[in-house]
């Protein structure tokens, strides 16, 4: 796959102020009043060709440099380059860095106005293809073409024409073609970061999973970027076993400034109510909170509170699920509010209640627990009531869940109407609670509510079993 034109010194590496799209212009590094590395999206909007001006926060523009970084460090290493040599280049070259990441924003500039986040796979695969357009074209002086970005060397036209070479690096400074899919275990060979790691239990299995994932982590330095960054964890009470898991969930925390982005970001979120005592808890269950930008938690707010929800508990909804910013709020959670808001729930109690629920596909996921329903007699009011009553309800496998249980509540003689009213029978286990407490009510031949059989404690079931039977024998 190629760019979609081929990149030659005059006009590919321009010494003029913007690098331009057809809709989108990326400034970087500009003479404008703007502080150094700022970026900016512009797109012409409406019938009246007006421009929207969309900045992109540091914190986001630091991750998608990490994330650049990792894309030409592989990319270098797959076409040859040693580990060594890669990374010289990768780190001596930060204007080309910039450059990827205006490529990047021209490439998915809808996305960016609209303040959808790029996965690593769409940062991969818009930058790889631009790569080896380069590489076609420059062939063994791509290198000094990225070091030397914005000025490469001119390349003079040969006299005689001859066969084009093979696109080979550096070849005097080759070894065999090096990939990042495992690390030197040679004893003494480890890098110090690794090490450190194996100490707090990392495994080697897992450390080799986040550097196929994102390469730039096997060359980030122990005491400048990873150290850092875990002993602030450990500070706020992040249990040492959690480390592990942290970094493989989002090893990119580390290529992020502490004091510049990290810290910031948590004074922020505290801001809108997150729990700073919660920290931890927030971390380990959703790291990705700290890489993202803003604008992107900002839009996620406005939407929360577009639905009625307070200050307060937007902050405790924060607190318990943060990967509710993760959510587009176009392509997720209006659609499956106003999916909700049909079957005349109150959105946002049930978003309190239950956030996961914003999460799940409406096709794959919402639909098919709704036609279930249905299709038991229930109407889509009595639908909405369970929902209402049992925000999890949605949440459950039809498969593994609801049809299994629903297969026994029909055997256990109650109206339909009773699950409206305790939907939270499914939130039982069907082995562990439902037919055990089902068998013991018909032992001692009484009929309880379900809401008596399932949620009493122990004891108060039993008390409940013997007043029904007293009352009875009355």
């Amino acid at each position: 796959m190629k760019a979609s034109s081929s990149l030659h010194p005059h006009h590919h590496f321009p010494s003029t102020k913007l690098y331009t799209s057809i809709t989108t212009r990326v400034y970087i590094r500009t003479q404008l009043s703007f502080p150094a590395k700022v970026f900016l999206c512009q797109a012409k909007s409406g019938t009246n060709g007006s421009i929207n001006v969309r900045v992109m926060p540091p914190t986001l523009l630091a991750a998608e440099k990490e994330e650049a970084k990792a894309v030409l460090m592989l990319f270098l290493k797959k076409e040859g380059l040693s580990n060594a040599i890669a990374a010289r280049t990768v780190n001596k070259s930060d204007p080309f860095i910039d450059h990827l990441v205006s490529v990047l924003h021209s490439k998915h500039k809808s996305r960016y106005l609209v303040g959808r986040e790029l996965t690593t796979l769409e940062i991969r695969d818009a930058i790889v293809p631009y790569l080896e357009s380069l590489l076609e074209e420059h062939g063994d002086s791509l290198v000094d073409v990225v070091e030397n970005y914005p000025n490469p060397p001119v390349k003079e036209k040969p006299a005689v024409q001859v066969p084009p070479p093979t696109p080979i690096i550096d070849s005097k400074k080759l070894r065999t073609v090096s990939r990042v899919n495992a690390i030197d275990m040679t004893a003494g060979n480890l890098r110090p970061h690794i090490v450190y790691l194996i100490e707090f239990g990392m495994s080697i299995e897992q450390i080799n999973g986040i550097i196929r994932r994102f390469p730039s982590f096997a060359y980030y330095s122990l005491e400048g970027k990873i150290k850092p960054v875990v002993e602030f964890f450990l500070e706020l009470g992040v249990p040492k076993e959690d480390i592990p898991t942290i970094l493989t969930k989002r090893p990119q925390l580390c290529g992020i400034s502490l004091s510049e982005n990290l810290k910031p970001t948590m004074k922020f979120l505290e801001s809108l109510g997150v729990d700073k005592k919660q920290w931890a808890k927030v971390i380990y269950r959703f790291p990705a909170l700290l890489t993202y930008s803003r604008e992107k938690v900002e839009e996620s707010i406005d939407f929360l509170r577009e639905l009625g929800l307070s200050d307060d508990n937007i902050g405790k909804i924060l607190t318990r699920c943060p990967n509710i910013v993760s959510y587009s709020v176009e392509d997720n959670l209006r659609p499956t509010a106003n999916y909700f808001r049909s079957l005349g729930v109150d959105v946002g109690v049930l978003l309190f209640r239950c956030p996961q629920n914003f999460g799940l596909s409406i096709e794959a996921n919402l639909k098919p627990v709704t036609q279930f329903f249905l299709e038991k007699g229930y109407t889509l009011d009595e639908i909405g009531t369970m929902i209402s009553r049992f925000g999890a309800l949605y949440t459950f496998s039809l498969a593994d869940n609801l049809i299994p249980k629903w297969d026994f509540f029909i055997t256990m003689g109650y109206p339909n109407s009773e699950l409206v009213k305790f939907p939270q029978f499914f939130g039982y286990s069907l082995e562990e609670r439902i037919k055990p407490r089902y068998a013991r009510m018909k032992r001692a031949g009484v009929r309880l509510l379900l809401n008596q059989v399932l949620s009493l404690s122990s004891r108060n079931f039993e008390e409940a079993l013997e007043k029904k039977l007293k009352k009875n024998s009355s």
